[in-house]
């Protein structure tokens, strides 16, 4: 028993530390927990998506990505590109929307929230970068019978993760409901994704 459960509380850590941190995906997660739309197709689909590259990079498909660095320039560019995008809307929200409150946020159909969903999370170079080399890399320091199970913890943090930053948004609705916050997390989530656009573009520019 023990050696089983080694990889996996092995797996479930570093799955927690990778995902578990202030970034674009999981502000949108925040913003869509706090107006409680679509949670659960967001944080099924955020899980899932993290649950298939993580058994891929545990089986060797890290090492395949390892070896077309030009698929990592696509989504650096690609992933910066949006996050542009998304930087200056917050920031476009925050400088023209002073009274919004969290009653009056616009619903979103779920076809756009899962598109949006899709954008924050497979442009995401640090989705193949920590889920699928790092996690592919620390495989294979555990012993091949143990590997499967350290895969197994890393997939659980996610599925712990995402339900609990969706559904435990609600707690903040109180402070949500004055204008005011809205335009402070409006003016947060343009600073981290321009911030993250800038980072991902000069780390680009150092491999060029």
């Amino acid at each position: 028993m023990h050696t089983i459960i080694t990889p996996i509380m092995t797996g479930f850590c570093l799955g927690a530390s990778a995902i578990i941190a202030v970034g674009a995906q999981n502000l949108f997660i925040l913003r869509q927990g706090l107006k409680r739309e679509h949670v659960l197709p967001i944080i099924l689909l955020c899980a899932s998506v993290d649950a298939v590259f993580i058994t891929a990079s545990v089986h060797g498909v890290g090492k395949i990505v390892a070896a077309m660095p030009f698929f990592t320039d696509i989504l650096t560019y690609a992933g910066a590109a949006f996050l542009i995008w998304q930087g200056l809307s917050a920031l476009r929200h925050m400088t023209t929307s002073s009274s919004v409150t969290l009653e009056d946020q616009p619903p979103q159909s779920l076809r756009k929230v899962i598109a949006m969903t899709c954008g924050f999370t497979l442009l995401n170079p640090h989705l193949y970068l920590d889920t699928v080399l790092l996690m592919g890399s620390v495989s294979l320091t555990q012993p091949e019978g143990s590997r499967s199970w350290f895969g197994l913890g890393a997939v659980l943090a996610s599925f712990v993760w995402f339900p609990l930053l969706g559904y435990g948004a609600r707690v903040l609705r109180p402070f949500f409901s004055n204008p005011l916050s809205w335009r402070i997390l409006d003016g947060v989530t343009a600073a981290i994704m321009l911030t993250l656009a800038g980072t991902l573009l000069y780390h680009a520019g150092l491999a060029g």
